[in-house]
């Protein structure tokens, strides 16, 4: 194979750039025709009617129905992903344990649950915690929520936790066994650092996940967001609109919250860059060292 061939496909010429636009104008034209057509057919109906969004101006519809849902879907998300987080963390490192036992009953846990809808989970957990009085009656839809949410994102999370890891090279344990580090040590003080950053991304979409999941605990009665939104368009008789609302809310709190995981991986990677700059004067000294006499004042 020839140098040249560095690229992963050809670099397209003068009649392929013209075909690309065109095509991309007729995309484009089609999407905004489209878009066009529902606006008219909803603005014929009543939906964009000035009259179904003017609720969402009355602090009656935030304080009685959209914030205390937007409340439940915070404190359950939240929650879960707390719990996920320390769950994952057990069963990742669990999977990787020198141990035939714990490697066995970690992969077994993790591969279950990952293997069952979070749904399901949620509505076991429900009739469980019924029938046994596990949790006072006030607390059974939110705690069910948790439950399905924590063990399914608690599973993902340990295999992202677990690929993570091994995606550190392989010569950073083994210099950490060489000076003595125990595999605990070795595990906290060196792999993990390193594989927080590159596990990140993956981690901060789980929790977008699990932030929509909460909406799962509709289907018996948990009070989130989007049951908050359907009960307030019941009452008012706007549909559309407030799932319209709701879909906002919750496009900008994934937004934040990817945000603040971009601002955390860039501090990460700076921080990690400020750590690799060997000083300067260390670095002139060992260069003066690898020139043919010299030798240390006092040597």
């Amino acid at each position: 194979m020839s140098d040249e061939s560095t690229v992963l496909y050809d670099a397209p010429g003068p009649r392929a750039r013209i075909r690309n636009r065109i095509t991309a104008v007729v995309f484009i034209a089609i999407l905004a025709a489209i878009a066009a057509y529902v606006i008219v057919i909803l603005a014929d109906n009543g939906p964009l009617d000035a009259d179904m969004w003017r609720p969402f101006t009355v602090s009656g519809t935030w304080t009685t129905w959209l914030l205390p849902g937007l409340w439940g879907t915070l404190k359950a998300a939240f929650v879960s992903i707390v719990l996920a987080l320390i769950i994952g963390a057990l069963l990742g490192i669990g999977r990787m344990s020198e141990h035939r036992v714990i490697r066995a009953v970690s992969g077994f846990i993790v591969e279950v649950f990952r293997a069952i809808p979070v749904l399901i989970l949620m509505f076991f957990a429900y009739f469980l915690f019924a029938k046994y009085a596990v949790v006072p009656s006030s607390q059974l839809s939110f705690a069910a929520v948790v439950f399905g949410l924590t063990l399914y994102n608690g599973s993902v999370i340990a295999e992202i936790l677990r690929a993570g890891i091994q995606a550190v090279p392989r010569g950073q344990s083994e210099a950490a066994l060489s000076v003595g580090l125990r595999k605990s040590q070795m595990m906290r003080m060196i792999l993990l650092p390193q594989a927080v950053t590159a596990m990140l991304p993956a981690l901060i979409s789980q929790m977008v996940i699990a932030l929509k999941d909460s909406a799962l605990g509709y289907a018996f009665g948990y009070i989130e967001v989007v049951r908050s939104g359907i009960v307030s368009a019941s009452y008012w008789g706007n549909y559309l609109p407030s799932l319209v609302i709701v879909a906002l809310i919750m496009i900008t709190i994934n937004f934040c919250l990817t945000g603040f995981a971009n601002y955390l991986e860039r501090r990460l990677r700076r921080g990690r860059r400020k750590t690799d700059v060997p000083d300067p004067d260390v670095a002139e000294l060992e260069t003066m060292e690898n020139v043919p006499g010299f030798t240390r004042i006092g040597e």
